[in-house]
């Protein structure tokens, strides 16, 4: 036989036209199975069919058919081997030398709603894999194609005797990087699946953590200059840019926080963040005002600073922002006119947010001595429903509007944090100190500086109060209530301070650690 390229293949897309092209450009004879040597005979190409090309017919359903030693003998075969090539002749085998080969779905089968075993596990492809890994193995004679899309790369490549080397070697990567891909979904699988005592206590968790994010870009450098950086996975299935200078390492990390923060919002908000920190927080349902109170609260720390809407930005809005010096506007969309004004600014960047549903589907995955650490989002709703007044006095309900503000900022902010609010606005914020306490005399320093007063306002902590001093500092700045986790051995001492001092104070019973 001449040229025999091997097709088989559950996504036909581009197919028959990539199929035509090897028969007419190339002179290839096309060998296939069951709906794939279907279709390509439906539209008039010439096909021979596996079972008849070994001998051996198809078995079980179709479990064995490429299973043969003529198949793998065809792609395995080294050329420049002469005892290969006579042993491929004596056992009469023909020598394969393309193969387009994609897998059954298993992802796409698992994912959908009320699969069941079965159907997953006769998702589960065997021939194929072995096909792809056969043919990449022997990627020095054998072009192996496991995507459509590269469909015509591989046309242009094959007219090309000078390019044909380095396209069959980077097909081959591509193929043990999917077929590795898909071995771990079948393994993650059946992991959440298997019914056994030590498997069932680390069911939320995989026994055995792979990555698969693809590349995505290579960025100019880490948090500092003398630090190599690299993005990768989806990162911009989640938002577009629009305008500026390329994403920093930096960038994407801020990036990542203010959208974590506006997942706490269904309100109009607008927020300002600074080295993930939140430093000014407001909800109105005038975005304008929501603008003008979180700006308030710090007019020093958005200076190179993130920007962030859950409301699509308009050009009153822009105009604002266009009198700061800030690195990234981030919103839902922007309208022509705040866009074009916007881009007035060269290095700006403006990111459209595409996929807020995106944030917090992924578990938090940080590097550490020896291995890496893995825990789910601290993305639950709040459920007031929870909380607990210990206080003598109820709060208001503008002290509770408030304080559930405060609570859904809070949880944004570096450990150990403090946030004062009033209404539904940040007063003061305090950030990454060793101390409660100094992080709560920040935040009043920060209201301070800001002209703003304190007085009626409420202060939420990340985490617990463990003494006494906390309570009464907030009284002594003019807070009236208290929102914290509780659980302090001193409990009683701090509430017995917010009694004293007409304070009313709930505790959550969460915490909010951000390290």
């Amino acid at each position: 036989m001449g040229k025999i390229a091997l097709i088989s293949v559950s996504d036909k897309t581009g197919l028959v036209a990539f199929a035509e092209a090897l028969i007419k450009q190339y002179d290839y004879q096309l060998l296939s199975t069951g709906g794939t040597a279907k279709l390509l005979m439906e539209k008039g190409l010439k096909v021979e069919e596996v079972s008849d090309h070994t001998g051996f017919p198809e078995l079980m359903d179709g479990r064995i058919k490429t299973l043969h030693p003529k198949i793998h003998g065809g792609l395995l075969c080294r050329r420049d081997m002469q005892e290969h090539l006579t042993q491929a002749r004596e056992n009469n085998i023909d020598l394969i030398d393309l193969v387009v080969v994609n897998l059954y779905p298993f992802e796409e089968t698992v994912a959908k709603s009320g699969v069941n075993d079965e159907e997953a596990i006769e998702n589960i492809d065997i021939g194929g894999p072995s096909m792809l890994r056969s043919a990449a193995k022997n990627h020095e004679a054998v072009t192996v194609v496991c995507d459509p899309h590269d469909y015509n790369r591989v046309l242009e490549g094959l007219s090309d005797k000078k390019v044909l080397p380095d396209l069959r070697r980077a097909l081959a990567l591509k193929v043990f990087k999917r077929t590795s891909k898909y071995d771990q979904a079948i393994e993650e699988y059946l992991e959440k699946t298997q019914e056994n005592t030590e498997t069932l206590t680390l069911k939320e968790f995989p026994l055995n953590m792979h990555y698969n994010f693809q590349f995505s870009k290579k960025l100019r450098y880490g948090e500092n200059p003398h630090q190599g950086a690299a993005l990768y996975g989806q990162f911009f299935d989640c938002y577009k840019q629009l305008h500026g200078k390329e994403l920093s390492y930096c960038n994407i990390l801020d990036i990542t926080a203010a959208t974590h923060l506006m997942s706490e919002f269904e309100k109009p908000t607008v927020a300002i963040l600074k080295h993930t920190n939140p430093c000014g927080v407001a909800s109105d349902e005038n975005l304008i005002e929501a603008w003008d109170q979180a700006y308030a609260t710090d007019k020093q720390a958005p200076f190179g600073g993130i920007i962030v809407s859950n409301r699509n930005l308009e050009i009153d809005l822009a105009n604002k922002i266009r009198g700061i010096f800030c690195e990234i506007v981030i919103a839902p969309n922007f309208t022509p006119e705040a866009e074009q004004l916007l881009k007035k600014k060269k290095n700006l960047r403006l990111m459209k947010l595409r996929d807020q549903q995106g944030v917090g589907k992924f578990r938090e995955i940080r590097s550490v001595v020896g291995g890496i650490l893995a825990q789910d989002p601290d993305s639950q709703a709040i459920n007031s429903n929870e909380f607990k007044v210990v206080s003598d006095r109820e709060p208001t309900g503008e002290e509770w509007d408030a304080m559930l503000f405060g609570w859904r900022v809070v949880k944004h902010i570096k450990s150990n944090a403090i946030v004062y609010a009033r209404g539904e606005r940040t007063l003061g914020i305090g950030a990454g100190q060793m101390s409660r306490v100094d992080s709560s005399k920040i935040a009043v320093w920060k209201a301070s500086e800001a002209g703003l007063v304190l007085d009626g306002s409420i202060m939420a902590s990340d985490a617990l109060i463990p003494f006494a001093d906390g309570l009464i500092a907030a009284a002594d700045s003019g807070a009236t209530a208290v929102i914290q986790t509780g659980g302090s051995l001193r409990d009683e001492e701090v509430i017995t301070a917010a009694n004293r001092n007409n304070m009313a104070m709930v505790f959550t019973n969460e915490r909010h650690f951000r390290h």
